[in-house]
């Protein structure tokens, strides 16, 4: 006689709650379900579907719980300093340990040298160091009791005999195609991609077999890394994996918050000026809802830690208004009711409430030390002496230049200039910037009103003809006669404030103000051109945006300035 199946356990409040960051935050409240739902399995299964969960393999996530907890892992790569959306991932750890699960915390140390070599070689030791100690003390400002904790780095395991040798075999299977198409939101793309950035996913494969986890958590940029795990594995005779991912945070700039992009992220270690003067640049257009990156981080940082948000305003606006619940706070912010200022500085005071645990923990003689080790400052790098054979230039590249997209909000001529336009130009701060441009003989008034242009932001404040210039607006140029201007043109749908960068120059800080005398801009500059195709490039690389490449409407091969 058959035996009948034991009746199915409902799963617990703690487990519906570590699971919730895989519902990108979308609960129907027309399905009334509380976290303290009971019922079958199959029931929990219906409703994660209905929910519209971000897991890849349910049934076997069903199947594991009906005899044990779940065994995960959770694994970032030790390349720049960790940033504020790390507290995303921390508080998911802290709810997988409220409902019983195994979690290993792996240092991926191997992977952050092969990405690019964004961690050299010699700093790597120094990096993961710094990576472990801030991690932990993320955890701990949150309450995460750390004993409860694995804590594992890529190089205890993966120089191991056995592992080269599945790397070995792996890659005898792997397609050039896959794990180019892999790795394509994870790994830094560059003109010329290296061998070590293929080798990236199947090094994040095989930890879950060496790891020996029934789940890899990380966010849904990874998602073609967990499908190219699920699609390999089992070819080297490994069980295929559970992976659930939780939303990505958006950047200061509406791009992805990244540790390698300067502008997207605010450290766990920024000073308060810092992170003030990081938000103030930050885009915030009023109304804007789209592309908003201090909306964002409201939403997926500080609700989620904090369960509301206190909009702190002044008596004569209304005063401080609570909000419970992230959608109320957007309508409001769509409907004009909180100011861009307002919403900015309520953020600067909740993120420094998070920050100055951690803050003060870095604050021994000790941390300093191994902070410094591991992200030395370029500009303290002792120099070559003069006159020897080592001596080497300043290093100019086209990342020392803040160039973002600006939207002109007004074009006046200037009181004392006939060729000059005063123009009011919102590059994503508070207050638009001015900028005085010689366009009145090349571009009609009314196709500068309202058009997005492209604009160079750290230029030292010069003023022109009595009227301060807080920038320059970029323009082809044509090399004959009659000269012909066009300004710039950004990809449609880029946002006021969006970065502009160079291709293959993706990461680095802009100077914060360029010194004249250095001539930074125009050592770049020269080597500025416009395509046959009408794009801006320098040295034959292109200008782009998150959207696309930069250009002009029709002056081929001219220069820009």
């Amino acid at each position: 006689m058959e035996d009948k199946a034991a009746p199915l356990s409902p799963p617990s409040p703690a487990l519906l709650l570590a699971l919730r960051p895989c519902w990108s935050q979308r609960i129907p409240t027309a399905l009334g379900l509380p976290f303290s739902q009971s019922g079958s399995l199959e029931s929990y299964v219906f409703y994660h579907r209905a929910l519209d969960c971000e897991v890849l393999g349910q049934e076997k996530l069903m199947g594991i719980l009906k005899e044990r907890e779940l065994r995960i892992y959770w694994g970032t790569a030790t390349t720049g300093k960790p940033h504020v959306a790390y507290f995303v991932p921390m508080s998911k750890i802290a709810d997988f340990l409220k409902a019983g699960c195994e979690v290993t915390i792996l240092f991926a140390d191997l992977h952050a040298y092969l990405d690019n070599m964004k961690a050299p070689w010699e700093l790597l030791e120094l990096r993961t160091r710094y990576y472990e100690t801030v991690i932990k003390a993320v955890l701990e400002s949150i309450g995460v009791p750390l004993e409860k904790l694995k804590f594992v780095r890529g190089t205890d395991y993966q120089l191991s005999r056995e592992y080269t040798l599945d790397v070995y075999r792996l890659s005898s299977m792997v397609t050039q195609h896959d794990a180019k198409k892999a790795g394509a939101e994870v790994v830094k793309e560059v003109e010329h991609p290296l061998l070590s950035g293929l080798l990236y996913p199947s090094l994040q494969a095989l930890d879950e077999e060496y790891l020996k986890v029934d789940a890899q958590f990380g966010g849904v940029d990874q998602r073609k890394i967990f499908t190219f795990a699920e699609k390999y594995l089992p070819s080297l005779g490994y069980a295929k994996r559970i992976h659930l991912m939780n939303p990505m945070v958006p950047g200061l700039t509406g791009s992805k918050m990244s540790s390698s992009e300067e502008d997207s992220k605010i450290d766990l270690l920024d000073r308060k000026e810092d992170v003030k003067k990081k938000l103030k640049k930050a885009f915030c257009e009023p109304g804007n809802v789209e592309n908003n990156g201090v909306l964002s981080f409201i939403k997926h940082v500080l609700f989620p830690l904090k369960s509301e948000f206190v909009v702190l305003r002044e008596e004569k606006w209304g005063g401080n208004k609570t909000y419970t619940a992230y959608e109320a706070l957007e309508k409001d912010f769509a409907e004009q009711v909180v100011h861009p200022g307002d919403l900015k500085n309520s953020v600067e005071v909740a993120l420094n409430k998070l920050l100055d645990p951690i803050r003060e923990k870095f604050n021994s003689p000790e941390l300093k030390k191994l902070t410094n080790a591991a992200y030395p400052d370029p500009s303290k790098a002792k120099p070559a002496e003069k006159g020897t054979k080592n001596s080497e230039p300043e290093n100019v590249v086209p990342s020392r230049l803040d160039i973002r997209v600006g939207k002109v909000i007004s074009v006046e001529k200037h009181p004392d200039a006939d060729s000059l336009y005063v123009e009011k130009i919102d590059v994503g701060e508070p207050e638009p910037r001015t900028v005085v441009s010689g366009l009145v003989q090349f571009v009609p008034k009314e196709q500068l009103q309202d058009r997005l242009v492209v604009l160079l932001c750290n230029l030292k404040p010069q003023k022109m003809r009595g009227v301060e210039s807080q920038g320059m607006v970029l323009c082809a140029s044509s090399l004959g006669e009659p000269r012909l201007v066009e300004p710039l043109d950004p990809p449609a749908g880029c946002c006021a404030g969006e970065r502009v960068y160079v291709e293959g120059y993706e990461g680095g800080q802009p100077d914060e103000e360029l010194k004249p005398k250095k001539k930074v801009f125009e050592k770049l500059q020269a080597d500025f051109r416009v395509s046959e195709d009408c794009v801006a490039q320098w040295k034959q690389r292109n200008f782009l945006t998150k959207l696309g490449r930069v250009s002009c409407k029709s002056l081929k091969g001219g220069s820009i300035s």
